[in-house]
């Protein structure tokens, strides 16, 4: 098999590129929700491209009883956290109400801890009734970012758009079903692995995570300095000088 070639240099340059291809949305004055961690660098182009708020939308697998592994759901977080279950999966397992409860406190406490750890006191953007972008450095499975749509569905979000640099066709093609709109720049065959496709592929750390929100929420207030409209609600090119 011929090895393949990166296409993008790292993460933030695929986040330019995905950035001008996403530019469309930057009317609708959308929220950018970046997955931790490696999504974040690629949401944070995204995000100064279209000028609008930058925050992160953690999910958290819930495990089988005594088969972790086994997913029966997630937890997606947010101003109203969500739990999306995999009815089959449950259906197959039959775990008790109190294992699942227990089960969902537990990572919403994992969810709580890593929020303080990125975002400090920054309560989450609300994505009610808003165009939302959802960013990830690539896609394998889907799994994660198919989560996060159903998460983002429950919680009341307008449209739902998924963005990501590269995934392999068959996924993408299943993915473009469960968002109102999809851009992915690349699904070669074969696909292999996400990082195959970077010429870096560092892992993302926690501090370059909480350096990027940090610079994503000063410009924000910057925003509301210069023209006096709430960090959420991002302006539209129209409204630059």
């Amino acid at each position: 098999m011929i090895s393949p070639r990166p296409i993008f240099i790292d993460r933030r340059d695929a986040g330019r590129q995905l950035a001008d291809a996403a530019r469309r949305f930057a009317t609708e004055q959308p929220v950018v929700l970046g997955l931790p961690r490696g999504g974040v660098p690629v949401a944070f182009e995204v995000a100064d491209e279209l000028d609008a708020p930058l925050d992160v939308i953690l999910v958290r697998k819930i495990g089988a009883p005594g088969h972790p592994e086994l997913g029966l759901g997630a937890v997606v977080d947010g101003a109203d956290p969500q739990v999306v279950l995999t009815s089959a999966v449950v259906e197959m397992v039959a775990p008790s109400a109190d294992y699942v409860r227990q089960e969902v406190e537990r990572q919403l406490e994992e969810i709580a801890r890593r929020r303080k750890l990125y975002l400090g006191d920054r309560p989450p953007v609300p994505v009610r009734d808003r165009t939302v972008v959802v960013v990830d450095d690539g896609i394998a499975t889907g799994g994660t970012v198919r989560a996060a749509l159903q998460g983002l569905a429950s919680a009341g979000a307008g449209r739902r758009v998924l963005a990501a640099p590269v995934g392999p066709p068959d996924v993408v093609a299943e993915l473009r079903g469960m968002a109102d709109e999809m851009v992915c720049l690349v699904t070669p065959e074969p696909f292999v692995a996400v990082g195959l496709w970077y010429q870096d592929f560092t892992q993302t750390s926690d501090d370059e995570v909480i350096e990027l929100l940090g610079r994503a929420a000063k410009r924000a207030q910057s925003r509301i300095s210069r023209w006096g409209r709430p960090a959420e609600n991002a302006r539209s090119p129209d409204d630059r000088p």
